[in-house]
């Protein structure tokens, strides 16, 4: 019996390895851009008035990431918010190795072609060393969680750490993996 492997895993030991060196022209293989792991966040600023909105958060997060979140607790106190320091006030969760891969395969074939009036995610959201973050505003786009239980809309932030130096590199890489980035359709000259 094989051990299991996600599909994404396979395609990055496969193709997309021997793509990157030869668009970039890597010689030590260590340099190679990978993957080093996804966080999902989800901020739940409701929960100081109504403690059960964080339940059904972590447990929509539980069914999402297919792990158990962590709680975030508030860093400090904010009176016009009625929020004290070690509030709870979110959950998030860490994905690496094959639950990492898992999770970008169903987020880039299943969720976000299901995102309404999609057209691509913004090829601009970089942080200048090789990461990537996104948001999305409704966690029903997701194919396990069930519209009956989840009735309140809530968003979640994403985001995916590559161990690439450059945000081009981590565009390519993110590319070759399938990410549907936004073409620019402005042509610069006269507007």
């Amino acid at each position: 019996m094989s051990e299991y492997k996600p599909r994404l895993q396979v395609a990055y030991a496969d193709n997309i390895r021997s793509a990157m060196v030869e668009r970039f022209g890597y010689t030590n293989p260590c340099r190679i851009p990978r993957l080093e792991k996804i966080t999902l966040n989800m901020g739940v600023g409701d929960s100081v008035s109504d403690k059960k909105v964080l339940d059904v958060a972590f447990e929509a997060m539980t069914e999402i990431a297919g792990q158990r979140p962590v709680l975030t607790k508030a860093r400090t106190s904010i009176a016009t918010f009625r929020l004290r320091e070690g509030m709870p006030i979110g959950c998030m969760v860490t994905l690496r190795r094959q639950k990492m891969y898992e999770f970008l395969d169903r987020l880039i074939s299943i969720v976000l072609p299901r995102v309404r009036d999609f057209r691509g995610i913004s090829a601009k959201a970089f942080d200048g060393r090789g990461n990537y973050s996104m948001g999305l505003s409704e966690q029903l786009v997701f194919p396990e969680l069930n519209p009956d239980k989840y009735t309140r809309e809530q968003g979640m932030n994403i985001a995916v750490v590559t161990t690439a130096r450059t945000n081009e590199e981590a565009r390519v890489l993110l590319e070759l993996f399938g990410m549907p980035f936004r073409q620019d359709t402005k042509k610069s000259g006269v507007a």
